[in-house]
């Protein structure tokens, strides 16, 4: 029976994203989108033994106290993961993330052009949105490395857990860990702001009171980046709203329309010839008639504007897919898989196969 670094380095031999774990039943993996169950079912105790590797004794004894754990750590070969450690059927599971070694440029991630200029943006609001697995958190480790590479920064991250480590280079950057280093986003932002940083990542945007900070810290004068787990840019815009209390949200609208400079929209398709994955994306910049919808409560106009601001580097998610079934990278059906308006997609592609 294999051990656990033997499992991580099988996954990364073969092109892994994902190992599930669970006590009492075959392992699994997930390749290029695609959960595959292992033919290997390993005994209560060798499961629970991979699990508890990559713990110390205080996470173990938080698990076995009946409690969930998030946590990030680096193997002994040089591979870092993100693992979610939980409980089901009175047994414990956990789901583990492989991170890439390195965090891979723009070029490597297919991600477009304006995704630079966004980070070079000396303040404001970028938001990195998607389903689960979409790469969000590989995007953003991709804005920060290039930010790291060619600018003298200050750049504080709050993360639940650390997944990328990045080695000062011409930027100074601090990463803070939720339940290590800080108690909560909110706490984090609200101290970054004393800590002189020119960019402040926030991993991910959870309830009103990190979104509420985030905005403040964008109206101050940093760039903040941070995620959300949304699906096109006219529903990040009303996420952002709705997370916020009935007598705030025409603050924060009005906030938000300020301060907000990006969304990035991204999901992760199978290539047609089946070697891997590519990204498609939905770029919204925040420019002056983009702001004005979002003030005005117009969100529903916003993709005929994504659409007409193609020279600033816009697009829909939809313009993108299309795009890529033409080029034949994806398939046509795993196209209006994913997309927001299949309907439309299906009518653009008419006569593609």
């Amino acid at each position: 029976m294999m051990d656990f670094v033997e499992l991580v380095r099988y996954a990364k031999e073969n092109e892994c994203s994902d190992i599930h774990i669970t006590v009492g039943t075959a392992l699994a993996i997930r390749r290029f989108g695609t959960l595959r169950i292992l033919d290997e079912v390993p005994t209560a105790e060798e499961s629970r033994r991979m699990i508890f590797s990559i713990l110390d004794e205080d996470q173990v004894a938080w698990v076995n106290s009946g409690r969930d754990l998030d946590v990030g750590c680096m193997l002994g070969d040089e591979t870092r993961i993100r693992a979610n450690i939980y409980h089901q059927r009175n047994n414990l599971a956990a789901s583990i993330r492989i991170l890439n070694s390195v965090v891979p440029s723009f070029e490597e991630l297919g991600l477009p052009d304006v995704i630079r200029e966004l980070a070079e943006l000396p303040r404001g609001l970028v938001l990195v949105t998607g389903p689960t697995g979409s790469g969000k958190s590989t995007t953003l480790a991709s804005m920060v490395q290039y930010i790291n590479k060619n600018k003298s920064r200050h750049i504080i991250t709050v993360e639940d857990p650390i997944e990328y480590v990045y080695p000062h280079n011409r930027a100074m950057i601090h990463q803070r860990e939720i339940g290590k280093d800080v108690d909560s986003f909110a706490t984090a932002l609200r101290s970054a702001l004393r800590e002189d940083p020119d960019i402040i990542l926030v991993g991910e945007m959870r309830d009103f009171e990190t979104v509420s900070a985030a905005i403040t810290a964008a109206e101050t004068g940093h760039l903040v980046l941070s995620t959300l787990h949304t699906t096109s840019a006219a529903q990040t815009v009303e996420r952002i709203i709705d997370a916020s209390p009935i007598d705030a949200q025409e603050q924060i609208r009005a906030q938000f329309a300020n301060v907000v400079r990006g969304v990035i929209t991204q999901t992760l398709l199978p290539l047609a010839d089946g070697t891997g994955r590519q990204i498609a994306t939905e770029i919204m910049v925040g420019n002056y008639a983009i702001s004005n919808l979002i003030r005005e409560g117009k969100t529903i106009q916003i993709p005929s504007l994504l659409q007409s601001g193609r020279s600033q580097g816009m697009h829909t998610l939809n313009d993108d897919l299309a795009l890529l079934v033409r080029t034949g990278k994806v398939t046509k059906q795993e196209a209006l898989n994913v997309a927001a308006d299949p309907i439309a997609l299906g009518k653009s592609l008419e006569g593609v196969r």
